[in-house]
């Protein structure tokens, strides 16, 4: 059974930056595609950037295009997603996501129900 824990999250001011990390135990990881999902109060969950196993490939939500980065570290069993130029709007529980389904479609991979592992997910506010 495979084990998730983010960290990194907290407060932080508007246009700042944070950098959230989470661990992925288990010794599959390479096979992995991985996701950053957020949720804000009252809101549904919602796609933020995946890295796929490939390494290569990654997918963003326009609304963080051009200020998160996704990232992965095979030998550390990690997923980073950098956050930049952050905005109140930004606000939300940010969860790790992983999977070992594949698929051709990208969008498939924008998807909750792809995912079958899970973090408890890390707050990130950011102030006005």
């Amino acid at each position: 059974q495979e084990h998730l824990v983010e960290s990194g999250g907290g407060l932080v001011p508007a246009g700042g930056s944070l950098r959230l990390s989470c661990i992925v135990s288990g010794r599959t990881f390479s096979r992995f595609s991985l996701a950053w999902f957020r949720q804000a109060p009252g809101k549904d969950r919602n796609f933020v950037a995946a890295i796929l196993w490939s390494e290569i490939d990654t997918y963003y939500a326009d609304s963080v295009k051009g200020r998160f980065t996704v990232s992965r570290d095979n030998d550390k069993n990690m997923v980073y997603l950098q956050m930049n130029a952050l905005s109140p709007e930004d606000t939300a529980v940010y969860y790790c996501a992983a999977t070992t389904l594949r698929s051709s479609n990208n969008v498939y991979y924008t998807q909750i129900s792809t995912y079958n592992y899970w973090g408890q997910g890390t707050q990130v506010t950011v102030s006005s």
